[in-house]
């Protein structure tokens, strides 16, 4: 529901587009990624810690920092599960991080005859495998996140596309959810752990 709460939200911020005598109407344009990250802020804001993240937090920012990857962005799981090791999305990604099949394999894990995307540490560990190689692929943590939910090739066609290396540039040409996604991980992050993306270092190894 929060998609679309904020959804509403935003459509509530963008001017209806002009209307010329005998014109088709304009499409209703997109918000800067800016006002998106403005309402995801406030809507995070004073939000109590979900379940499982008093545990899952401290437990898996270790798992995280021995891939050389800020720990802070255990947080992570808060976007994709609410920190809910069971969780399963209808196309097929599991546990706290949501990997897809493909990815959990490619990074490690079994899925027979235990699915390890179930297992925290193990999860924690391909997760963060997984957003360091983003990180290397794409040297800006906004388009890791956007990677990471869209897929790599869906952000690799928009950048050259649109022949730039910036999120924001291509932030309105992504899927909507992954428009979404991005900037409610950088309020998650600011909320829970008080930091900004921008400040997350890069991976050193």
């Amino acid at each position: 529901m929060d998609y679309l709460d904020v959804a509403d939200k935003i459509r509530l911020t963008i001017p209806p587009p002009e209307i010329e005598t005998n014109q088709p109407p304009r499409p209703i344009s997109n918000p800067s990624p800016e006002k998106e990250r403005e309402i995801w802020v406030e809507k995070v804001a004073g939000r109590p810690w979900p379940p499982g993240a008093k545990e899952y937090v401290p437990e898996l920012k270790p798992v995280f920092a021995a891939q050389d990857i800020p720990s802070d962005l255990v947080w992570l799981a808060e976007v994709e599960s609410s920190f809910d090791r069971r969780a399963l999305s209808p196309v097929g990604a599991a546990g706290l991080f949501q990997l897809m099949p493909d990815t959990a394999k490619r990074f490690g894990l079994s899925l027979w005859p235990r699915d390890q995307r179930y297992q925290p540490k193990p999860s924690a560990a391909a997760s963060a495998q997984y957003l360091k190689y983003l990180y290397g692929r794409f040297h800006d943590w906004r388009l890791v996140l956007a990677a990471y939910n869209a897929g790599e090739g869906t952000v690799q066609k928009l950048l050259d596309r649109y022949k730039t290396h910036s999120y924001d540039v291509i932030a309105e040409h992504l899927p909507a959810e992954t428009q979404m996604y991005v900037p409610r991980v950088e309020a998650v992050l600011q909320q829970r752990a008080g930091v900004n993306l921008e400040q997350l270092p890069a991976p050193q190894s």
